[in-house]
């Protein structure tokens, strides 16, 4: 199986003072499907944010692919390898056009070939914040599979299919778990969640395995 493996050690994290993430401990092997589930503000998006390095208030230690990310060059390395599908993406004040959200998968090619699967791919000289919660949905996603054809070992997605319609929804779970790496995703989706292999559930900063 393909993908990177991932480990947590007494992983916590703070909002200013109050901490949302509570000594998490965690070891995903390659190629494993991990669903993680939860209420509302139980930390589950601030946990994937940590390992990406986009949460700076965190402690433990984390590891991906055997590698820490303490110094600049392995941070860069873990953005290169973990690719991230948010939940509410921000447009920014000059927001990108679609197609240049694809580029930045690094195959660009593969990106818009899944765009036009999930039916955005006229959509690629669209400014993102002129496109639905769905169109930016499945742009992420297509943009992740990008990132998989050039080289990341790990997928992290945060309720990748919450904007999308049931169909919408079947088949970005069906694209997620074919990708053939490493996949935690943050879900209420049930369906998406029984093509995980496991599934944690995160309460009040602490995580345990429900399946």
């Amino acid at each position: 199986m393909a993908g990177l493996d991932l480990r947590l050690a007494g992983v916590s994290c703070r909002h200013g003072r109050v901490e949302v993430v509570s000594d998490i401990d965690l070891a995903v092997s390659a190629g494993q499907r991990v669903a993680l589930t939860g209420t509302n503000g139980s930390g589950k998006t601030t946990l994937l944010r940590a390992v990406l390095g986009l949460h700076t208030a965190a402690r433990g230690e984390i590891v991906v692919g055997g590698r820490g990310g303490k110094s600049a060059a392995e941070q860069r390395w873990r953005r290169r390898v973990c690719a991230w599908i948010p939940q509410r993406p921000a447009a920014g004040r000059f927001p990108l056009l679609a197609g240049e959200l694809l580029a930045s998968s690094g195959d660009q090619a593969r990106a818009e070939a899944m765009a036009t699967r999930l039916g955005v791919g006229a959509l690629v000289d669209r400014p993102l914040d002129t496109l639905s919660g769905g169109q930016l949905q499945r742009m992420h996603l297509s943009r992740a599979v990008g990132c998989v054809a050039a080289g990341a070992g790990v997928v992290l997605a945060d309720e990748p299919t919450a904007a999308l319609d049931f169909a919408g929804q079947e088949e970005a779970g069906e694209v997620l778990a074919g990708l053939g790496v490493t996949l935690v995703v943050v879900t209420h989706d049930r369906a998406l969640t029984r093509r995980c292999d496991r599934v944690l559930e995160m309460a009040a900063g602490r995580l345990r395995e429900v399946a």
